[in-house]
């Protein structure tokens, strides 16, 4: 296990570089001119070309990859095109408002689909199974955005029980209001999260029933809800171990939409403004977080694996 964690660790390098060279080409071929927020009527053709070589960006897209990365080497990220700030502070900075709203929803998330798998998969095509499998369809398939703004509409708007937009009221620093803010986002990101987790674990649970061994315990006298949340919830630790690493990333990256839509102040929101501000170097910063935490993921997922069954060994 740990020469096969020593590949995958040296297997990090070439696919970050790859990663790193595609994002790049695709921001260099996106329409629009990071430039254009420096812009002013008065300034003539000559004040353009020279803040556009201030930035560095009159250079050729594979100088300008080479000088990138050199410095990312070094752990420098570069300078914000918008507020001159470095990359890595600004992203830092953002991180634990992302970190608290993306982990809550997570933990939420599977708190509540666990124990729903498993009951809609015991309970398979009765009433109980068809009205979680229609919540967990509404889940998957409705916009993350309107329901936001219902959930506004109705909590925010018309009954003014819960603050609609930020991460803090002014004037007050409190755990408590941080709390208050982030319930809404956080329902609206657990809702769609919880529809999918629960499906996967009603279909491993689903087959996982149909073992010899739940048989056989049943023999033994076992009860129901020994034999769900003993036995079989072991064996369908699989697929929820998956998302957990296909998730990790989210947790850095945030939710674009959902933060966006409530004002959170953190990488999603971050990332939405750097993109229709054309800040170059903070595009990346975020796309090499997220990248990197997308193979922790899976690193630590097949780390996961051969703990829950031994069976895996790589």
């Amino acid at each position: 296990m740990k020469s096969n964690i020593k590949k995958r660790l040296f297997e990090v390098i070439p696919m970050v570089l790859f990663i790193s060279v595609v994002s790049f080409i695709l921001m260099q071929l996106a329409p629009g001119d990071p430039i254009q927020s420096y812009i002013t009527p008065t300034m003539s053709p000559e004040d353009v070309e020279r803040v556009r070589h201030n930035l560095g960006l009159d250079q050729s897209i594979f100088i300008q990859y080479i000088n990138w990365i050199k410095n990312a080497v070094k752990g420098n990220l570069g300078f914000s095109l918008i507020n001159y700030q470095p990359v890595t502070e600004i992203i830092l900075e953002k991180i634990p408002a992302t970190l608290g709203l993306m982990g809550s929803a997570l933990l939420l998330s599977l708190i509540l689909a666990i124990p729903l798998g498993l009951i809609a998969a015991y309970y398979r095509n009765s009433m109980i199974d068809k009205v979680l499998n229609v919540m967990s369809y509404i889940g998957i398939s409705i916009p993350s955005f309107w329901f936001a703004i219902i959930l506004i509409y109705i909590f925010s708007v018309k009954f003014r029980l819960l603050p609609s937009v930020g991460m803090r009221t002014i004037g007050v620093n409190s755990t408590l209001d941080v709390i208050r803010h982030g319930i809404l986002p956080c329902i609206v990101l657990s809702f769609s999260n919880l529809s999918v987790y629960m499906r996967y674990i009603r279909s491993s649970t689903i087959s996982q029933l149909e073992e010899d061994y739940v048989v056989t315990q049943y023999a033994y006298g076992a009860s129901t809800k020994k034999v769900l949340f003993k036995h079989v919830f072991k064996n369908t630790l699989l697929p929820v171990i998956t998302i957990l690493g296909m998730s990790l990333p989210q947790l850095i990256s945030g939710a674009f939409i959902t933060e966006t839509v409530f004002g959170w102040p953190g990488m999603g929101q971050l990332g939405i403004k750097s993109i229709f501000s054309f800040d170059y170097p903070v595009i990346m910063g975020i796309t090499i977080f997220s990248s990197l935490m997308l193979i922790l993921g899976n690193l630590i997922a097949d780390v996961l694996y051969a703990k829950v069954d031994p069976r895996i060994k790589n």
